[in-house]
């Protein structure tokens, strides 16, 4: 009892609903202090007012409870974690869908294990938790920052107008192509970040990875993508077999 009472406290005390607390308590000594001083008529008021107080506390409090009943969830952390990556791939598909769909150029790079911090560097460091509104305003071409790539590490936006290598000559380099297709190309080829190119011409949406770039996209093959690539942390960790090489490199 007294650790579920130090629970509830510690969480309403955080809150708005820090006043109706206090209040509930000034409420719980005004009864006892009319038992203890023997006033019956306060008493059977108090009394009176205590039946439907319980209700009238879940409906006050309805917003809080939902919230704290949530932090009790008997679901463990893998699957917590699987579910942010997921919320994030869909606000990163949204925001992307959403450029195309109005036809705003933009490339975005999704760093894998190669660091992109050479090229970060040479950029504008955000360093910002990710945010479709904010990714989203980085590419409207009103403002400054809409010319180059943003660079994306986990869930951070590391950089915004990046200058990227464009791509060398080869088989999947054609006329048609323009610098930020050449450049999402030209990035894969050199690291194993996966490029997203958004035409400004077609609206259509472009993926670059491992020095191939895929055309057309739809958004349930973007997503099956993204997540075949980027796994959780916690699946990482666990994934495969025990590596003796491996282990002694850390």
């Amino acid at each position: 009892m007294a650790i579920m009472l130090n629970y509830l406290l510690s969480f309403f005390w955080n809150t708005r609903s820090k006043d109706l607390v206090l209040g509930l308590l000034a409420f719980l000594l005004i009864l006892a202090a009319s038992s203890w001083l023997k006033l019956p008529i306060l008493h059977q008021i108090l009394i009176a007012v205590s039946n439907i107080l319980l209700i009238a506390i879940i409906i006050i409090f309805q917003p809080e409870l939902r919230a704290a009943l949530s932090k009790l969830s008997l679901k463990g952390r893998r699957f917590k974690e699987f579910t942010e990556f997921d919320r994030f791939l869909d606000q990163l598909a949204g925001s992307v869908y959403r450029l195309a769909e109005k036809r705003i150029g933009a490339l975005i790079a999704l760093e894998h294990e190669d660091l992109l911090d050479e090229y970060a560097n040479r950029a504008v460091v955000l360093n910002s938790q990710f945010a479709p509104e904010l990714l989203e305003s980085v590419f409207a071409t009103t403002t400054p920052l809409h010319d180059g790539a943003v660079i994306l590490r986990d869930q951070v936006i590391v950089a915004a107008a990046v200058i990227l290598p464009l791509a060398e000559e080869g088989s999947q380099l054609t006329r048609s192509m323009g610098t930020r297709h050449r450049a999402a190309l030209g990035l894969s080829q050199q690291t194993d970040a996966l490029v997203i190119a958004i035409s400004e011409e077609t609206g259509k949406v472009s993926i670059a990875r491992e020095g191939v770039i895929t055309r057309g996209v739809k958004i349930d093959r973007f997503k099956a993508i993204v997540r075949s690539i980027f796994t959780t942390p916690q699946e990482k960790e666990y994934k495969g077999n025990f590596n003796l090489k491996e282990w002694i490199k850390k």
